[in-house]
């Protein structure tokens, strides 16, 4: 007789040095059933299927599969065992093709000969299967976050897999990549595949989980069922506090001064005579779909992408911005979608990454550093944004994902800038600290500051934007108005109806 759980995980514990990341937590897996792991960044749910896939090792507790207690010493026996993860943080060869990517461990079992017409079939039918197009013979390098994801999730699936981890598989995806998405996870879960969603969007959490499970400082804080809870209780859950509303309340009060002004800026195919004003103290969110040119047109405004034609205005003044530099010289800055690539450096602590953009801030005669200013700005942006380190000597490489991006804000927050732009600004990002990036928005706002946001989470480009602008195909179709806001207008807009 099978057993009831196809995973178990009994009294698990797990330190690093002298964290305490996981206290004996308990978890199991139902065949054929969503299981949502939900918590703030830190709070253990990555460590606990690390643990279950292999990456790391538990310093005690049991481990049982189909009801049989198992040593899961290294990833290799947790695929064997039909166990597939994916990071968040992709884990694929840049240089090698798709079909390669998905079928490296098998194309070490096979020897030197290989059957490349069967086995490029074979990718392609498989991501066909998954809802995408991609051709298997694309090098994966050069295929967009989106497209690299689905080549992960093609590659775990080309294993017997009975357990399939995800870690915010959304993050990247645009709404119509991600329907499909979820239409591909119901079809394993119709065909006995037990899968493990860990996602800090909980629209999706209700919608596709059978079974939630929520976690808080390394410890599980309780199971419950989607049906019989709430957004609100599920919240309350993971921070340890009520939370009155998820986007905090602000009196939108945009200045009548137009601080920038674009007009019919184009850059090759992806910008396409781009024009509109952002005003001072206004929340300009910029919405469409993967590819659209959301990324591109704020990169060519920042100086990354070079501009063909069309003009830029600061406060009514022309400026010439031909690189980032000029344009942090002239007050505009871009948090990126990227963070690790673009938005901090990871081997540099947290106090060199948030004063690094303004050193002449705390620089004295003749280059002398202030230490004592630079340590106290960077303590008070550690505590204002609620950033989790152990110090802010501690390098931006160890800390979370959200922590990490709180760091790539927090860089800003002290120059002297006139338009902030944010590229997906709470991507990875847990509940918790996303209501704390929405009050530093709503600060900048406040001060007079011009903000400029991407966002493919459409209930926050509602709850945080006092117009936006919707693009395809590298055009501006139409600006909408707080009043004209809604899901159903910026997609009619975003795919062309």
């Amino acid at each position: 007789m099978a057993a009831d759980f196809v995973v178990e995980m009994l009294n698990i514990n797990k330190s690093f040095g002298g964290l305490q990341a996981l206290k004996d937590v308990s978890f199991s897996l139902k065949r054929g059933e969503i299981h949502a792991l939900v918590g703030e960044n830190g709070a253990g749910k990555s460590t606990l299927m690390k643990i279950m896939s292999g990456a790391y090792q538990n310093d005690s507790g049991i481990i049982k599969i189909d009801g049989e207690p198992v040593s899961i010493n290294n990833p290799q026996i947790g695929r064997k065992l039909g166990i597939g993860i994916i990071y968040q943080e992709f884990a694929l060869a840049p240089d090698l093709t798709v079909a390669e990517n998905i079928y490296l461990a098998q194309l070490k079992e096979q020897g030197r000969l290989v059957n490349w017409k069967k086995l490029f079939k074979q990718a392609d039918e498989l991501i066909e299967s998954l809802g995408f197009k991609i051709d298997s013979r694309t090098v994966v390098g050069s295929l967009n976050v989106a497209y690299q994801q689905v080549v992960e999730i093609a590659k775990a699936l080309s294993r017997q897999t009975k357990v399939l981890i995800l870690d915010e598989p959304t993050a990247v995806l645009s709404p119509n990549e991600a329907e499909n998405l979820f239409k591909v996870l119901l079809k394993l879960k119709e065909q006995g595949v037990s899968i493990v969603y860990i996602s800090h969007r909980l629209e999706e959490i209700f919608r596709l989980s059978d079974q939630i499970t929520v976690f808080k400082d390394g410890s599980k804080v309780g199971s419950v069922l989607p049906v019989e809870t709430t957004k609100e209780t599920l919240i309350q859950m993971m921070i340890g506090r009520n939370l009155e509303a998820f986007f905090p309340s602000r009196k939108v009060n945009p200045k009548n001064e137009v601080i920038l002004q674009v007009d019919d800026v184009s850059s090759g195919n992806k910008v396409i005579n781009a024009s509109f004003t952002l005003r001072a103290g206004e929340v300009l969110g910029i919405a469409g779909l993967m590819g659209s040119g959301r990324t591109e047109l704020v990169r060519t405004i920042f100086g990354i992408d070079k501009k063909d034609k069309g003009s830029i205005k600061l406060r009514g003044k022309p400026v010439h911005i031909k690189s980032p530099q000029n344009a942090v010289k002239h007050g505009i800055v871009l948090v990126p979608e990227s963070r690790k690539e673009h938005g901090i450096l990871l081997t540099m602590s947290v106090l060199n990454n948030i004063n690094l953009p303004n050193m002449k801030r705390v620089t004295g005669l003749f280059g002398t550093i202030r230490k004592k200013e630079e340590a106290q700005i960077a303590q008070d942006l550690v505590a204002k944004l609620r950033i989790k380190t152990n110090t802010i000597h501690t390098e931006v490489g160890h800390l979370s994902g959200g922590n990490q991006q709180k760091v790539a804000l927090a860089k800003w927050y002290t120059t002297d800038c006139s338009v902030v732009i944010f590229d997906e600004p709470t991507r990875g990002v847990d509940v918790g600290a996303k209501v704390e990036i929405y009050n530093l928005i709503n600060e900048l706002v406040a001060n007079g500051t011009g903000v400029i946001m991407i966002s493919s989470d459409m209930m926050e480009v509602i709850g945080m934007c006092d117009r936006v602008l919707v693009i395809k195909d590298g055009a501006i179709q139409i600006s909408l108005d707080k009043q004209d806001i809604s899901e159903e207008n910026i997609m009619r807009y975003a795919i062309g109806g």
